[in-house]
Formats: C-alpha cells, sequence, structure tokens
C-alpha cells in the first residue's frame, strides 16, 4: 500500500516531457565489401509535444554519429641530429574510430560547455573522457592532433548547421561515411535542446558489418594469424615468380 502511494505522488510531481524527439535512418545496415567506396545515411526525425507549449526560445537539434571505441596511443615526433624520434606519448583508451556532429547552428550556440561536459558530444569533449595518460603538461595539443589526422581522412567531421529544422517540428540531414570505416556497432545519438541545455534525447545503431572476401580475409587475419600469414607467404612468392617467369619469357 505505502509503495502505490508513493508511485502516486511520484507521478503526480514529476512533470511529463514538453518535447520529445522522434527519430529515424534511411537504412541501419551498411555492408563493406572490396569494392566499397563509402556511403551516405539519411537521418529525419521529428519533435513530439504533449501539448502546445510557449516557444520563448529557439529550438536545437544535434546528432552525433560514433563508431565503435579504439585504444591508441598519440606520439610526438623530434628531430634529433639528422632523424626523428618519438618522444612524450598520450595514451587514450576509448576514441571514437568514426565521429560525426550535424547541427542546425553554430555548436556553441546550441549547448553550453557544462552540457557537453555531461553529455559528451563535441569531438574533443568525447576523446577526453578516454584518456589515460598522467603527467602530461600539454594533452591539449595531442587531442588537437590526433582530431586534425582524423578529419583529414574524414573520420572526424563537425558538420555545422547541416541539419535542416522545418516548422520547430520536422528535420533532416546527412551523414558522409568514408571508405575506411571499421566494421561494428555505430551509436547515433539525437539531442533537442533550448538555451544551451539537453531537454530530449534519443538513440539508435548502425551495423558496418564487412560482407564476401573482406570479411573472410579480416576473419582469418584476426582468428587465424598464423594460417593469415601462411597464405600470405605463399601468394608472395607466387607472385614474384610468377613476374619472374613473365620477365624471362620477355628476354627470351
Amino acid at each position: 500500500m505505502l509503495l502505490r502511494l508513493l508511485l502516486v505522488i511520484f507521478a503526480v510531481v514529476t512533470p511529463a516531457r514538453a518535447e520529445e524527439v522522434v527519430a529515424g535512418l534511411s537504412q541501419k545496415q551498411i555492408a563493406i565489401s572490396t569494392n566499397f567506396d563509402g556511403s551516405e545515411i539519411l537521418i529525419f526525425g521529428a519533435v513530439k509535444r504533449e501539448a502546445a507549449i510557449a516557444r520563448d526560445s529557439q529550438l536545437g537539434v544535434i546528432v552525433t554519429v560514433a563508431g565503435p571505441a579504439q585504444e591508441l596511443t598519440v606520439r610526438r615526433k623530434e628531430k634529433w641530429s639528422a632523424i626523428w624520434i618519438n618522444r612524450d606519448s598520450l595514451e587514450v583508451r576509448s576514441a571514437p574510430s568514426f565521429y560525426a556532429v550535424a547541427t542546425t547552428a553554430p555548436f556553441d550556440t546550441l549547448l553550453t560547455d557544462e552540457s557537453d561536459l555531461v553529455y559528451l558530444v563535441s569531438v574533443d569533449r568525447a576523446i577526453h573522457a578516454g584518456m589515460a595518460s598522467e603527467g602530461v603538461d600539454d594533452q591539449n595539443n595531442f587531442i588537437d592532433a590526433l582530431i586534425r589526422i582524423r578529419e583529414a581522412n574524414d573520420l572526424y567531421q563537425s558538420n555545422e548547421g547541416t541539419v535542416t529544422l522545418t516548422g520547430d517540428t520536422l528535420f533532416n540531414t546527412s551523414i558522409k561515411l568514408p571508405a575506411n570505416l571499421v566494421g561494428g556497432s555505430y551509436n547515433v545519438r539525437f539531442l533537442l535542446t533550448r538555451e544551451g541545455r539537453v531537454i530530449s534525447q534519443y538513440e539508435t545503431v548502425i551495423f558496418v558489418n564487412k560482407v564476401g572476401l573482406e570479411r573472410f580475409l579480416y576473419a582469418l587475419a584476426h582468428e587465424k594469424p598464423t594460417l593469415y600469414g601462411l597464405m600470405s607467404l605463399a601468394i608472395a612468392i607466387a607472385a614474384g615468380w610468377g613476374a619472374s617467369a613473365v620477365f624471362r619469357y620477355i628476354r627470351a
């Protein structure tokens, strides 16, 4: 009886969410084959409202797509005499292999730094959360270098103003996925914001899988590395012998 009473009181004092995001994807599975050269997913959704509300502030939409996390080491090279050597390094426990952010407006106008710290939306916040090294004074320089390198390979994307919001209700955007994707689950987040705060969040998943010869070679290399190495060696020997035979035939 007491438990029921508490549940009733909780239902009364807890306000219903005024705005809620509902969203979808054009495809939820992507196949990587030997001729895969990238893909593009269409993302769309709507804002569900329980009743008409006063809109005294601008509604913002942020969409993020995060690939499987990777553990990596970022190293700084310095020139010593005539050669370059590795000096300081930064260990990152879980950097996303792919990360894209799309927004309806400039990022800083949609989300405060405090909210970004809580929800880890921006690229640098997501990476900072996975850092492990201690005693590195200029960690931001390492993070900036990692982001710069992956941006050059289209693995990290910041697409401000690419989400189209119609009538504060319907929104859509598209995210380009490069050819060098890592297989696994890609987490897609939708965030509604007002006055720099997140008022609703929704998540779904895209599955990226290797198929055909690509999948066979990947599985062989990871599950049976010895056999994969012997097969690679045999192919290299056969290719070398074949090239030598062709060369002798041409000279004859």
